[in-house]
Parts: structure tokens; C-alpha cells; sequence
């Protein structure tokens, strides 16, 4: 009875073409549209159809990252602190809110809600699930925003039950759950670097209707036989669904503490991985490593993208390295080459990295090496400043080793294809994503000097301290940025990018805003494209405040306009009575620095 149920299920959660039913379009994750009312020829003419303030006022760590969703009608959205509202798709109007009143801080690790997600029942009943900064799965009935009374208690799941909970505030829910029929599946976002035994990176399941606890899935089963648990291997990105398989594919995070694994020796399966589970049991039915024994925090922040390969149903994966892997959507096994190459080892006591990396045969998305002749500066003095930092650190491409010294990572932690993910375009064959660009320094620091050095720095270091608490070592992290303010790596620090998965190539590559007037074209963006069957890339993200709309054959430009705030978000479109929107979530993000607000945008072509 309860397969014909999630059966019967996931035939309902079919959608039109003009609708956009799930974070990254569908269930699939490819933002792809398959709308072209707007398209090269007239995307010039476009203008604001209307603008929406949510009225939430931003606090110095909120992002505005959340992607609108459109079904039956209906624009539905989240705010960096959870509230959720609906909206009319014609006039941008308030329909219903609802607002779980949490505490308008920054006593959390994130201050963001990437967007909500849709379930529509038999006999028309539809509800709207959201995750929470302070860890609830909510149900809202998506006619009126009331909580489901019927669901866990009084329309909502406590997500800390089951969790051993370090920090209350670093236990988080970020992204919107997953749709996988009458399954609600879930992760969770867990503060970084902070110690070895943090939270577990579960994965669970619940009943759409009751909120009953179907499964739970555990990354990381060889942690809980270790003598000090390790935790996270979470999943804090967004999970993609194969509803006509039963199939959900989680991407996730590293082990704790992300830059020490002497505590968590061997490859760590299962962290910074692709796993395939069925929705209905939770069962794992593949897994595929993109990083053994993560020491550099290269999560698997890109949401899996599901498409057809070759006549074949496959998976792509972004990385933070600019890696992508084409894998068989059922086996998880290659279908584009995957050579495991010898890679730099650590000289920390105690540590023991893995002697090789898989490395796809497709081109990488981002470059991975920056020597000191590669140093760059807007003056001859900020050149020879980078040169100079260069020289000194361990730099040995993208699985440098962290060391008492520094060491560089390039593209970065937050380089390569970030949570902004990926969209294919099928048709045209081609896989376009956002790159980062920006080196970053790691130091590993002995405990007993950690106290001390983190007192005597004061504000002369403007990175991030972790305190790693039970391993042997803390660490330091900063963007490599010169006395002038700029990167030390040459521009452009991010791009739009387009790879064919008919050659495996660059097709193109284009630089992505800019940082502020006067800087080089190809900002540090965190957001993502989204593409049509109009021929179109659309795509903010970027650190200045505009929206822009590339041709998706050559990567030129073809439009802009200004927001009322940057955009650390990725862009939607539906039609509704004829006409083709594209919306966007401007309010800017705290910690990239970016002009924050609270506004959506919405844009059409002229009636």
C-alpha cells in the first residue's frame, strides 16, 4: 500500500511547462525553462512588470538567497528569517505570509533560506515545507499559509530530536527540502571548523501528510565506532529527485573538523559525495566521492543536476574546484572518464591525506594553479606584494595540504560552482555554471598557541578562526587579497561559464559583473544561472546590482538591468496568462558585503 502510494504521488507531481515547481525548476535541478516568448531578439525590451518588499529588515549576516517557486498560480517565496509568503504572479500583490517568529539575530551560524518547496496531494490539497534557522520542517496549507494542524505538532517536526546538539545555533535548515512524493526529505546546514564531535550530517525522511519519521540515513556510520565521533558529512545544499525512479540524490559535506583528519583516517565514504537513496525506505543504493578525506572544505555545494547523457540518465556534479562528473543516474558510475591522479600528502603529524584525487577527463570550469610569476595587482607595488606572499606559502594545486606555514587554495573554498549550482540545457548540449576565482591562505595552528595567537592578532587578520576543539590543531583562513584591496589572482574573479557535453570543452566564458566601479570585469558572485528555451542565461549573483541576460550560444551580453539591491540568488521564470516573467531576490548578502534590501523583482516584455 505504501508504494502504490508514493506512486500514485509522484504521478500528481507532474507540472506544466510555464510552471516552476521546485528550487531549481523541477525535481531535476537543471533551471532550465523550457519558455521562449522571451528571447534573443527581444530580450532588450524588457522592464520591470513589478516590484515586492517583503519588509523584512536585514541584519549584518542575512542573505536574501531564496528562488521563488510558481505553481497554481501562485509565486511562493522565504525570507532570511523564515518568514514565507505568497504572492499574485500578475501584479507582485501579497496573498498570505506566515512568520515563525524567530529571533531577528545573528546568533546562528546562516542567516538564509534558499526558497521553500510544493507538495500537491491527492484531492487537491497542496502544502508548502520549509526548513528553519532554528531547525523545524514546517507544513503551511498553500491556499491560506496556516500551519497543517495535522502535521508533527501543531504543523511542524523538531529536526534537533535524534541530533546531539553541540550548538544550537550552528543546526540549521538552509536549503528547501526535497519533494519525493509522499516523502519530505531533508539535510541540514552545520556550523564549520568548530570541532571534531559536532553534529551528525543525518539525512531524514518524513511522511507529507503526518510528519511521521520514516527514515533516517547516516553519512558517516564509521564515525559512531571511533573512539571521538567525528560529525557532519552533512547535506546542506539542495537535494534532486527522480520521482518516476523513487530515487533522491543528497550532495554532501565534509567530516569534521574540515582542514584536520588525523581523527578521521581513511577515505571518510560518503563525505564530499554524490549518494543515490531510495525515497521511500532511505536505503543507499550508490555513492560517488568527488574528494577522499576532505582536508580544504571542498563540500559538494552544487545541487546534483538529473538529465540524459549519451541516451542515458545520468547526474552531473559541480565542485568547488571547477570539477564536473557526468555519472550513470542508477550506478553511480562514470559515463565521462574519471582518472584518479597522485596528489601532494601532508607534513602534520598525525595526518594522513589520501594519495590520489579523481579528476574527470572534462575540462575543468576554473583554473587550479597561481604561482608567484601569476601574481597580479592593480600597482607595481600590490604585484610584488602578492608575488612575494606567493612564494612563501605551500602551493602545490588544488589538494595543497594545509600547514603550519599556509598553504593556498585556488580556486578556493567558496571557488569553483557553489551552492548557485548549474543549468543544462539538453538541447543545445551545454552545462553553464558560475565560477569563483579567489585564492585563499590556510594555516594550521597548534593548539597550545591557538589561545594566544588568536588574543595577539587583534584586528590585524581579517580571516576566519576555527577552533577545530578536540583535534590538535585550530586554523586560520583568509582571502589572499593585497595592501590594495584586490585579489591576488588575476581577474576575472567570477565568471558565467558554458561547457559542452558533446566535447567536453569551454564552449565559452564570460566575466560576471563587477566588484564596484573602477575594478576589473568578473566579480566573487554566489547565486546561479538559469537558462530557456529562448536561448537565454540569466544571471545576477554578482557583487554589483544588476540582472543581466546572456546569449546562451556565445556568452555576449545582451541586457541588464538595475535592482534595488544585489542579487545573491538565482533567478526564475513562469508565464501566467500569456505572458513570460523572469523574478529575481534582491536583497544582497552580509558576509560577501554586498547592498542588502528586500526586494523582489519581477520582469516582462511589454504588453
Amino acid at each position: 500500500m505504501v508504494a502504490f502510494s508514493l506512486f500514485a504521488a509522484m504521478l500528481l507531481q507532474g507540472q506544466s511547462k510555464s510552471e516552476w515547481s521546485a528550487y531549481g525548476g523541477d525535481g531535476n535541478g537543471r533551471r532550465f525553462s523550457p519558455l521562449n516568448q522571451i528571447d534573443r531578439t527581444n530580450v532588450r525590451r524588457l522592464k520591470t512588470a513589478w516590484t515586492f518588499n517583503t519588509g523584512e529588515t536585514p541584519s549584518k549576516k542575512s542573505a536574501f538567497e531564496a528562488t521563488p517557486l510558481f505553481v497554481d498560480g501562485v509565486l511562493y517565496l522565504s525570507t532570511p528569517f523564515n518568514q514565507v509568503i505568497a504572492l499574485n504572479p500578475e501584479t507582485g500583490g501579497e496573498v498570505w505570509r506566515f512568520d515563525p517568529k524567530l529571533p531577528h539575530n545573528d546568533n546562528t551560524s546562516e542567516v538564509t533560506s534558499r526558497g521553500v518547496s510544493y507538495w500537491r496531494g491527492a484531492k487537491g490539497a497542496s502544502r508548502i515545507f520549509l526548513g528553519t534557522l532554528d531547525a523545524r520542517l514546517i507544513a503551511l496549507d498553500a491556499k491560506t499559509g496556516k500551519p497543517c494542524d495535522d502535521f508533527g505538532v501543531n504543523g511542524a517536526v523538531d529536526l534537533t530530536e535524534g541530533v546531539q546538539l553541540r550548538d544550537r545555533g550552528d543546526y540549521q535548515v538552509t536549503s528547501p527540502p526535497a519533494v519525493a512524493g509522499n516523502v519530505i526529505v531533508v539535510g541540514s546546514s552545520i556550523g564549520d571548523n568548530r570541532a571534531v564531535d559536532v553534529e551528525r550530517g543525518i539525512v531524514r525522511g518524513f511522511d507529507a501528510r503526518s510528519g511521521k519519521l520514516l527514515w533516517t540515513w547516516n553519512p558517516l556510520p564509521w564515525a559512531e565506532r571511533q573512539s571521538r565521533r567525528t560529525g557532519a558529512g552533512n547535506t546542506w545544499s539542495v537535494i534532486s529527485v527522480d520521482a518516476a525512479r523513487g530515487m533522491v540524490f543528497v550532495p554532501t559535506g565534509s567530516a569534521s573538523p574540515d582542514f584536520y583528519g588525523g581523527m578521521r583516517p581513511g577515505d571518510n565514504r560518503d563525505a564530499n559525495s554524490v549518494v543515490a537513496l531510495k525515497a521511500e525506505t532511505g536505503e543507499r543504493l550508490w555513492g560517488f566521492q568527488v574528494v577522499h578525506h576532505d582536508v580544504w572544505d571542498y563540500d559538494v555545494a552544487a545541487q546534483p543536476a538529473l538529465f540524459t547523457y549519451k541516451g542515458q540518465p545520468a547526474v552531473a556534479v559541480a565542485t568547488k574546484m571547477g570539477h564536473v562528473f557526468v555519472l550513470d543516474r542508477l550506478t553511480g558510475k562514470p559515463l565521462v572518464p574519471v582518472e584518479e591522479r597522485a596528489v601532494p600528502q601532508s607534513t602534520i603529524e598525525g595526518e594522513q591525506t589520501s594519495a590520489s584525487q579523481p579528476f574527470p577527463a572534462y575540462a575543468a570550469l576554473s583554473p587550479s594553479t597561481l604561482r608567484p610569476e601569476d601574481a597580479w595587482g592593480p600597482t607595481p607595488e600590490a604585484k610584488a606584494w602578492c608575488a612575494d606572499r606567493l612564494s612563501k606559502l605551500r602551493n602545490e594545486g588544488i589538494f595543497t595540504p594545509a600547514s603550519l606555514d599556509g598553504s593556498l587554495l585556488f580556486p578556493g573554498n567558496v571557488g569553483g560552482v557553489n551552492w548557485g549550482a548549474m543549468s543544462i540545457d539538453e538541447e543545445r548540449g551545454l552545462l553553464i555554471a558560475n565560477t569563483n576565482r579567489l585564492a585563499t591562505v590556510v594555516r594550521l595552528i597548534p593548539r597550545a598557541d591557538f589561545a594566544k595567537g588568536r588574543k595577539d592578532s587583534g584586528t590585524r587578520l581579517q580571516g576566519e578562526f576555527g577552533g577545530q576543539a578536540g583535534a590538535p590543531y585550530a586554523m586560520y583562513r583568509e582571502t589572499l587579497v593585497s595592501p590594495a584591496g584586490t585579489p591576488c589572482n588575476a581577474p576575472p574573479w567570477g565568471t558565467v561559464s558554458a561547457l559542452s557535453l558533446k566535447t567536453g570543452k569551454i564552449a565559452w566564458e564570460t566575466p560576471l559583473g563587477f566588484v564596484r566601479d573602477g575594478t576589473p570585469p568578473g566579480s566573487p558572485n554566489l547565486g546561479g544561472p538559469m537558462s530557456t528555451a529562448g536561448g537565454l542565461v540569466f544571471d545576477a549573483a554578482s557583487m554589483d546590482t544588476f540582472l543581466r541576460a546572456f546569449d546562451q550560444e556565445s556568452g555576449k551580453e545582451l541586457w541588464k538591468a538595475e535592482l534595488p539591491a544585489s542579487a545573491q540568488a538565482t533567478p526564475m521564470t513562469f508565464e501566467y496568462k500569456g505572458r513570460q516573467y523572469v523574478v529575481i531576490c534582491a536583497g544582497g548578502h552580509g558576509k560577501l558585503g554586498t547592498k542588502q534590501g528586500d526586494a523582489v523583482v519581477a520582469f516582462a516584455l511589454p504588453k
